[in-house]
């Protein structure tokens, strides 16, 4: 079950049962294949080169091209080349090119398959057609083209090239070609159309019209070309920083492992030390058990004997004899007082004890050292927050420099702007961050109810929100004075030692990772990672609810105190 932000108590008085809202809808679109097609060919490129003038083309599409012409100029805006180029492969649009067949194999756009056109007039085994004749509304082969181009009367007539869908070519109202474009309307029209229709209007012949567009279109393409430029060169940027961050990882992790690999030698040693010292132990143990049982038995015969003669004493019936020896007999001898040696069957516990003990302090002040090290780190990129008025809750008191947040109960008139929350009780930050790493902290102290964290740009603002890294908010959440989450998806409960007095959060864009710890006593809340940020990401923070002046205290944005 996903945690949800408080809302206001107008919201909550009104509010209906509903499911969780939908998750966002994300768009993708195609590869531009338009712009990874040679003009020449009409296919995606094969070794693609450009030209002085920055049109791209098959390499050997455009060598076939100029081998069969006088001149050497551009295919596509007809420039012109004194000396023929040295044509060298663009390795970077073959490796977009490459990246495009890998995604998308054998996949023709549908603009690009173009069906083939057969002559009308061909009777048995129709022959491929070489032009279409709008005033005919027919298409030709070679042969039956032949009076279009020999008789005078038909040399009149407008020559396409062949196309299947020749009523598209003809003004259907008047039967006519479509030899114009009104600009007014931003269509074709026929001239018996600028006669009616579109008298007055401002039309122009197709072919003056289309090398306007085209001259557009070579804008366009430009500025695509540039856009993918820019992606490519987005593209290295992130593999650099990828590989800054491998290396500056991997130095992190020998840290770590170099610092565990000493704990793991510290355990090591305390285990032999304390086996060796209870072995020891137990071998005294073993020593003073034979000697006290030695003892024991040499003391039992003694006295067995002794026994023997005071039995025999008592039946002798030489009076004399018997005062003789009686004081020998009875005479208290030096025996060891057995009742007060007792065994300590527990005393090689202690040892173990004091071993366990002391290791737990070594391992704690290591992990101690290690998560202050790390908050150190991660204070070094503090940015200075300030909350935005615009996205308040209108129940939320901001103070005069932006830098602390309360519930106030009360509801201000305030404008209803689409960034604002509402019913839901939250602020985001003025500033919004899509790269790099950035650290603040917010003190808490005080409070029964609060959320920190951090928010996507696009996130809901509006109803009820349901707090989880797919929504596009990262954050943890106390409620009810003791009761701390992590709203991952599925949520997690937190066991705290402690209660935080001063929250930090840490975010590292490009690693994916959101990390909560608590400042003064330097220990680890609870980390998202492996996440994928797109856009903008701000602070976030909600103050809770007032609870009738019980969670009154405001949350704290506070300056960083670097530890010594």
């Amino acid at each position: 079950m996903a945690e949800s932000l408080p809302t206001s108590t107008k919201a909550r008085k009104t509010r209906r049962r509903s499911r969780d809202e939908p998750p966002c809808m994300s768009s993708s679109s195609g590869p531009l294949t338009e712009d990874l097609q040679c003009s020449i060919c009409l296919d995606v490129f094969t070794d693609p080169v450009s030209t002085p003038c920055g049109h791209n083309f098959c390499k050997t599409c455009l060598n076939k091209h100029w081998d069969n012409s006088q001149t050497c100029n551009c295919p596509y805006c007809k420039e012109t080349f004194k000396i023929r180029p040295d044509l060298k492969i663009n390795t970077t649009l073959r490796e977009v090119v490459d990246h495009y067949k890998k995604k998308c194999p054998e996949k023709k756009p549908e603009f690009l398959k173009k069906p083939e056109v057969l002559c009308d007039v061909c009777e048995e085994r129709k022959l491929k057609a070489l032009k279409s004749c709008l005033v005919c509304q027919s298409s030709y082969c070679e042969t039956h083209l032949e009076p279009h181009l020999r008789v005078a009367g038909l040399k009149k007539h407008k020559l396409i090239n062949p196309v299947t869908n020749l009523e598209d070519y003809i003004c259907q109202k008047h039967e006519r070609p479509l030899e114009l474009f009104c600009r007014d309307d931003q269509t074709c029209v026929c001239p018996m159309c600028t006669l009616t229709d579109h008298k007055n209007h401002n039309t122009v012949p197709i072919e003056e019209e289309s090398e306007e567009k085209k001259t557009k279109l070579m804008k366009t393409q430009k500025d695509v070309q540039q856009m993918i430029q820019d992606r490519i060169k987005k593209i290295q940027d992130v593999k650099h920083s990828a590989e800054v961050r491998k290396r500056n990882s991997e130095k992190e992790k020998a840290a770590r492992v170099e610092l565990f690999t000493d704990l793991i030698r510290s355990i090591e040693r305390c285990q032999t030390e304390l086996l060796e010292m209870m072995e020891e132990q137990q071998k005294a143990a073993e020593k003073q058990k034979e000697e006290l049982i030695e003892e024991l038995e040499q003391e039992i015969t003694e006295l067995k004997m002794r026994n023997t003669e005071l039995e025999q004493l008592s039946h002798t019936e030489d009076h004399l004899h018997l005062l003789q020896i009686y004081s020998s007999l009875c005479s208290s001898r030096n025996t060891r007082n057995w009742s007060e040696i007792s065994v300590k069957t527990d005393e090689t516990l202690e040892p173990l004890r004091r071993a366990l003990t002391q290791l737990q302090d070594t391992l704690q002040e290591k992990l101690t050292l290690t998560v202050s090290t790390d908050l150190k780190r991660m204070q070094q990129y503090e940015v200075d927050v300030t909350l935005d008025p615009d996205t308040a809750h209108p129940e939320l008191i901001l103070s005069n420099g932006g830098k602390q947040v309360r519930h106030g109960d009360i509801s201000q008139k305030l404008p209803d702007k689409p960034e604002r929350f509402d019913p839901c009780v939250g602020v985001l930050g003025k500033e919004g961050f899509s790269s790099g790493r950035f650290y603040f902290e917010v003190q808490v102290k005080g409070k029964t109810d609060w959320t920190l964290g951090v928010a996507r740009e696009s996130i809901n603002r509006k109803g009820k929100i349901t707090l989880r890294p797919s929504n596009g908010y990262w954050t943890v959440i106390m409620r009810n004075g003791n009761e701390y989450k992590a709203c991952d998806d599925p949520r997690v409960s937190l066991s705290l030692s402690v209660k935080p007095q001063r929250v930090g959060v840490f975010v590292d864009y490009e690693e994916g990772l959101v990390s909560f710890c608590d400042v003064k006593s330097s220990s680890h809340i609870y980390s998202f990672t492996g996440q994928s940020f797109t856009g903008k990401l701000y602070p976030f923070f909600s103050p809770g609810l007032n609870d009738g002046g019980k969670n009154s205290t405001p949350l704290i944005i506070t300056p960083v105190k670097y530890k010594k």
